[in-house]
Formats: structure tokens, C-alpha cells, sequence
């Protein structure tokens, strides 16, 4: 594949100086993280980004290659925008074509975005095409609260939202309920022979989750490299040798202290299907939250379906967090792209 040439896309703005190019390697993670860092500011987000968490997370790609898969937008040789695009099966046997885009704020509002989603649907297309016809297929993106300009870009573009998940916080001071272990269970300090077992008993409590994909060996060595893997701060009950729940609890550091706070993120909250409707989430949760409390943290946070089956929106709630952001998901068919995008002039032909 030629990688220095630029990228022809059909229907790009008319900007002085703009081209379109692919993905350079290692050199790319600083201009990344520099337009993430601006995008973040502009939408009052809080995500941290660095140079290692881009090299963790792209080291660990599934259906993607970045030189194949990302576009980066250049204005007179300066990058001022990127996109990325991949695929995933669910459970359900629809297949998922996902897209995500940056564009640094100083450049909005002037087609970038729209550009550069319209190409990602024509590629995604593409790729879908060479898939087995009778596998449903879906485009996804996604947008929190305060992307005012990408939830806009979405619904010009065509997007239902089909899925909203929050994040939830909860100050450190609120008393809890009295949530004791259920008889015959027993939490006890995580070993590193423990870690495989509890990833199975997590993505086995997560079938019943909406979105459910099956997790790949990749998808284990991610979650055991990345920065926040603290086993040291679960909470896992154990029934004898078998894993009934747990609360993979994690701080970010880094996070607190650029945003100059305390936060322990009581997250990933999963009970066996055995071991449900007997308060097990509840004071997994608690003692979680204890802890954090022990730890001189101010509030703990969590993240949650709204439309989860298990109730969990409502535990949550009883235990004293509340809505703090909110993430919708939107998904679109690929009938419909190949429609919008024939109207617009854009046929087959010119797909790159």
C-alpha cells in the first residue's frame, strides 16, 4: 500500500493547503495526543492522553490496521484532524462498523467532520461488502453530552441513538447501607493465579449485557498491560474456588491529579448468574467504597447502561451516585449510507 501519497476524498471542503493522508506510525502519537488534548478542553471531557496509552491500545488493535484503517487531515502540512474506523461481531451476529474522529476546535464548523465520516462510511462499506451477505450489519459512532458538534454532525448525518451510558459519581461522605457479604461467600486479597479466572467469570456475567462481543485473547493481554490493572484494589467474592462477583476497582493518578481531585473508580461490577439477587453487588460495592474512603479519596465513580437488565441503574442510585455525564450510542444501516452517499454524487466508483 502507498503511504506517502495523499488521499483523494470525494466531497472535502475547499480548503487552501488541505490533503489527506495515512497514518505515519510512532510519529503520528504526539500529533495525536495534541489534538485529543485540545478536543478534550473544547468538550469538557476528562480523558487522559499520552504517547504510552496510544502505543497500549494500538499494540492491541482487533480488525484494524492503523496505515490501512486512519485518516489524518493536513492544512498546509499540519495535521489538524484524524479518524479511525474497525469492525466487531456481537453476540446478537450483527457485525459493527464503528467509526471515531477528531478534529482539532480550532478547525470545526468548516466540513472536516463531515468529510471525513463520509469517507469513513464509504470505507466501512467497503469492507462490509466482503463480508458474508447475511450477516446484519450496522454503522456505529458515539458522542458524549457535551459534543454538542458531533452529536449535530450524527443526526445530519443520519444516526438514530439506540443506547445511552452514564457516568455516575458519589461523594465519600454519604453514609452507606448496611450491606453484608451473603452467607457461604468470602472476599479474599487477589493472587495473581486468581486474575484469569476472575476475566472469565467477568465476561461470562457480561453475556446478558447489551453490546456483549466475545473477548479475544488480545482483549486479555490488553486488560493485563494496561495502566490501570490494580488487582490489589478488587473486591472479588469467591464461593470455594469458584468466582461469584466482583468490583474491579482502579484509580487514575494521573487523571486526579490534573483535574485536582480524588476519585476512585468503583467499576466493572459483575455478579455470576448463580450468585444474583442475593445483595452480593451491593456489598462488593460498599466495601469498595469503603476503602476508597480509607484511602483519603473525596467520591467514587462509576459507569452504567441505563437500560441494563439487572437493575443496576437503580442500585447505583440506591447506594447514593448520581448522573454526571452522559454517552449516547447511534447507529445507522448501511443501506442507508449507500443511499445518502449516491445522492451526494459519491458512486461506487469512486470509492478509494
Amino acid at each position: 500500500m502507498d503511504t506517502q501519497s495523499p488521499i483523494r476524498v470525494p466531497g472535502a471542503p475547499a480548503i487552501r493547503g488541505l490533503e489527506f493522508r495515512r497514518f505515519r506510525g510512532e510519529a503520528d502519537y504526539p500529533v495525536m495526543v495534541a489534538i485529543l488534548d485540545a478536543c478534550n478542553i473544547a468538550d469538557r471531557l476528562d480523558y487522559i492522553n499520552t504517547v504510552e496509552e496510544i502505543a497500549w491500545v494500538f499494540a492491541h488493535l482487533t480488525n484494524c490496521d492503523p496505515v490501512r484503517d486512519m485518516l489524518f487531515v493536513e492544512v498546509d502540512g499540519e495535521t489538524v484532524a484524524f479518524s479511525r474506523v474497525w469492525w466487531v461481531e456481537e453476540s446478537t451476529g450483527e457485525r459493527l462498523y464503528k467509526s471515531l474522529g477528531f478534529v482539532r476546535p480550532d478547525w470545526r464548523r468548516q466540513g472536516l467532520g463531515a468529510a471525513m465520516l463520509r469517507y469513513n462510511e464509504r470505507y466501512l462499506r467497503d469492507i462490509a461488502h466482503g463480508h458474508p451477505a447475511e450477516i446484519p450489519k450496522l454503522l456505529r459512532v458515539w458522542a458524549t453530552g457535551t459534543e454538542y458538534g458531533a452529536q449535530a454532525l450524527f443526526a445530519q448525518a443520519g444516526y438514530e441513538p439506540v443506547r445511552h451510558m452514564i457516568t455516575m459519581t458519589r461523594p465519600i461522605d454519604l453514609p452507606l447501607p448496611d450491606a453484608p457479604l451473603p452467607a457461604g461467600l468470602a472476599v479474599r486479597p487477589v493472587e495473581p493465579g486468581h486474575v484469569r479466572a476472575i476475566w472469565d467469570g467477568m465476561w461470562e456475567a457480561r453475556r446478558d449485557h447489551w453490546g456483549y462481543v466475545q473477548p479475544t485473547e488480545q482483549d486479555y493481554q490488553r486488560w493485563t498491560q494496561g495502566r490501570l490493572f490494580v488487582p490489589e484494589l478488587w473486591k472479588v467474592a469467591w464461593d470455594g474456588e469458584e468466582v461469584a462477583g466482583m468490583v474491579l476497582n482502579r484509580i487514575d493518578q494521573e487523571q486526579n491529579e490534573k483535574y485536582q481531585r480524588q476519585r476512585g473508580y468503583t467499576q466493572d461490577i459483575f455478579v455470576r448468574r448463580p450468585w444474583r439477587r442475593r445483595g452480593l453487588a451491593r456489598s462488593l460495592l460498599a466495601r469498595s467504597i469503603e476503602m476508597f474512603r480509607e484511602m483519603g479519596m473525596e467520591e467514587t465513580a462509576l459507569g452504567v447502561d441505563t437500560q441494563n437488565p439487572s437493575g443496576a441503574l437503580g442500585l447505583y442510585e440506591g447506594m447514593g451516585y448520581r448522573e454526571v455525564q452522559r454517552h449516547t450510542i447511534f447507529n445507522k444501516g448501511m443501506e442507508t449510507a449507500d443511499l445518502q452517499n449516491r445522492r451526494m454524487g459519491m458512486a461506487t466508483q469512486d470509492r478509494p
